[in-house]
């Protein structure tokens, strides 16, 4: 699996999302970090599957927490 990091929100609730040491985007929502991992390569990934995915590390609060 990939070294995955989500950073904690900014002001505009968006969160940077790192794959293999390279800011992948911004996320400002957890489908977003969806469509990051599948433009990395990993495909079949929905929502539930990436919120619970052990080898994400979520920095500044987890997947449900978008600072808005």
């Amino acid at each position: 699996m990939p070294a995955v990091i989500v950073y904690p929100p900014d002001e505009d609730g968006g969160r940077r999302v790192r794959i293999d040491g390279e800011i992948s985007g911004r996320a400002f929502r957890l489908t977003d970090v969806v469509e990051f991992l599948r433009r990395a390569g990993l495909e079949g990934l929905d929502d539930t599957d990436v919120a619970r995915a052990g080898w994400i590390e979520w920095r500044g609060g987890g997947p449900d927490d978008w600072g808005q």
